[in-house]
């Protein structure tokens, strides 16, 4: 029979009361790192701990280091505008559906992405505002993939290099010779 001796092992460096004290200190500041909140640490309380430490009691508490999400910050207009979008569409059948095509693009940096930074954060919390890190411009050295879905078929990934998309130039190399095509041969 086997079981742990109290006492054994190495001594805690931190009581609880300043465990509470780092997962505080990392849910203030989400975008810390664990040298900071160690550093921050040492300050209010006078005891050195290592970086090592900070991490292991931020796991015990449920927070974890993780990219944070990243999207495009919407106005209120945008949000009005889709609310009510959905609200007009939500009665719609499957043969109404039939006849939409979904078009989306995606940017791809060809240069290094700065996501490198982390932040604290719990499971399962990846869309909540504070862990979201709102983003609306890319680096330079992209290109951009569209491609279009629909019930009945989907269209080929079309590749928009050099520059910027305009609203021209989505006419002109996106919409005229792709959308329409597509529509045309499904929608009969």
């Amino acid at each position: 029979m086997c079981s742990r001796r109290h006492g054994g092992g190495r001594v805690r460096s931190t009581t609880p009361a300043e465990d509470r004290y780092i997962v505080l200190s990392a849910k203030r500041n989400r975008r810390t790192t664990a040298q900071q909140v160690a550093n921050q640490f040492l300050a209010a309380s006078g005891k050195q701990i290592s970086r090592k430490t900070v991490a292991r009691r931020l796991r015990g508490g449920g927070i974890y280091a993780r990219r944070p999400v990243v999207c495009v910050p919407l106005t209120r207009q945008h949000r009005t505008a889709r609310l009510q979008w959905c609200r007009e569409h939500h009665n719609w059948t499957v043969q109404n559906w039939a006849c939409v095509l979904f078009s989306d693009e995606s940017r791809f940096s060809l240069s290094s992405d700065c996501r490198r930074q982390l932040i604290w954060r719990e499971s399962g919390t990846a869309y909540r505002p504070e862990n979201i890190q709102e983003k609306d411009r890319y680096p330079s050295c992209s290109i951009i993939v569209w491609a279009g879905i629909m019930i009945n078929g989907r269209t080929h990934l079309h590749v928009v290099a050099n520059g910027t998309m305009t609203g021209q130039r989505n006419i002109d190399e996106v919409l005229l010779p792709h959308v329409r095509l597509f529509r045309g041969a499904c929608c009969r």
